[in-house]
């Protein structure tokens, strides 16, 4: 048994050293978490501190998205930082800026939502049309607030963009879909699109209330694990990985020419799997803790979803190992696999997502652990997610056994 555990941490060690795995493991989904948080005032309980920013919104566009962005720089959840003006000129909204009139003017173009949201299957693979945030260079840190507002709306709907690209090339390729249903699927995507990103990401409150004292629920405990989800699966992929690089380099074979059988070696590098999956995700929830001051709910209900949740994800990603060939195999598959589980899952969208889409999303880990994590969210305890832990261990548990079949078949650990 100690021979399993000095091969898993040999595994977590290395992991932990490569600067470019930690980036994309820790830093990235933090990032994106961060990124929310500091301008949604997740650092203070006593408001933002910032007077109301000027600012202008010239909206061209006449579909949903465009709207749903204009609603939410003018909505009562930013009333106390942000004072928009509408209107119809983008040459006059620019010359505001110039004049030191405003901190910045926000230009939604013509075409923006049918970019995002195709109305046919020959435009689901278009560019995104940009949106402009013009601001006025004397106000750097005014016109820096404003564009992380309008970035953050537009980092998540490219995200859920690119995301739904991969999501409907992966289901033609499988067969999942026939190739006059690609603009329905796109659409249903779309619609998902319009109405999360209608809700207002950020939000701005002033409360003499004690923080223990409100119930207002906090966005980032949905936005936070599912980041943490999305980037999991890239991780498990990174430790699957290396089981194919070591037997490319001999290191593989030098360890089963010791006394160690071969059997104990993949357990061995398994564990090391699943250990640098649990790490990170417990790094990130409790970095998200201490500086968002996020509540996660129940503890127990919380440790025992992370394991169940890595078990699932790690399975997946040892699956992705057994079949492909090279380890560039891995790294390719892998993102696809991040990518089109994060969208399937709901994680880009912050909560799962419903219909079609939503069944299929049941294969994935994503979607069990993001509906435990929103039950936990919202006051439930262990037992209420006793089914999410159940089905991320079954799949765990089947995966790894079709994982551990497929590679003595190929004779991947003989001696």
């Amino acid at each position: 048994m100690s021979k399993l555990f000095v091969i898993g941490w040999k595994d977590l060690r290395l992991m932990f050293r490569d600067r470019a795995a930690l980036l994309l493991m820790l830093a990235t989904p933090f990032a994106l978490t961060l990124g929310v948080g500091l301008v949604s005032g997740a650092f203070s309980s006593g408001g933002s501190g910032i007077p109301q920013l000027p600012l202008v919104v010239v909206n061209q566009d006449d579909g949903q998205l465009g709207a749903a962005l204009e609603e939410m720089l003018t909505s009562p959840d930013l009333a106390d930082l942000l004072a928009p003006t509408l209107s119809a000129d983008p040459a006059a909204a620019r010359e505001q800026v110039m004049a030191d009139k405003v901190v910045a003017a926000v230009i939604i173009p013509a075409g923006f939502t049918d970019s995002i949201i195709p109305r046919d299957a020959a435009a689901v693979s278009a560019p995104a049309v940009p949106i402009e945030v013009y601001t006025n260079p004397g106000r750097p840190i005014s016109a820096g607030i404003v564009r992380s507002i309008v970035e953050g709306f537009v980092d998540q709907v490219e995200a859920s963009r690119v995301g739904g690209q991969v999501a409907i090339e992966q289901l033609l390729r499988s067969g999942l879909i026939a190739p006059q249903n690609i603009a329905q699927v796109a659409q249903q995507i779309g619609q998902e699109q319009s109405q999360l990103a209608g809700e207002a990401l950020i939000r701005v409150r002033r409360s003499d209330v004690a923080p223990e004292e409100t119930n207002e629920f906090n966005p980032l405990l949905l936005l936070a694990p599912g980041m943490a989800l999305v980037f999991l699966m890239f991780t498990v992929s990174l430790g699957s990985r290396s089981i194919l690089v070591e037997r490319r380099d001999g290191t593989l074979a030098r360890m089963m020419s010791t006394a160690t059988g071969s059997g104990s070696i993949l357990v061995g590098k398994i564990t090391g799997v699943y250990l640098v999956g649990a790490a990170q995700m417990f790094i990130l929830i409790l970095a998200s803790a201490l500086l968002f001051r996020l509540r996660w709910g129940d503890p127990l209900g919380v440790i025992a979803l992370v394991l169940a949740a890595v078990a699932g994800a790690a399975g997946w990603g040892l699956l992705l190992a057994a079949v492909a060939k090279t380890p560039n195999q891995v790294a390719t598959l892998g993102m696809a696999l991040m990518l089109l589980f994060g969208v399937l899952g709901g994680n880009f969208f912050g909560s799962t997502l419903t219909g079609a889409l939503g069944t299929l999303g049941k294969i994935t880990p994503n979607a069990w652990a993001m509906d435990g994590f929103t039950t936990l969210a919202r006051g439930g305890d262990l037992a209420d997610i006793a089914p999410d832990i159940a089905a991320l261990l079954l799949m765990g548990a089947v995966l790894l056994a079709i994982s551990v079949a497929l590679f003595n078949r190929k004779g991947f650990l003989q001696r």
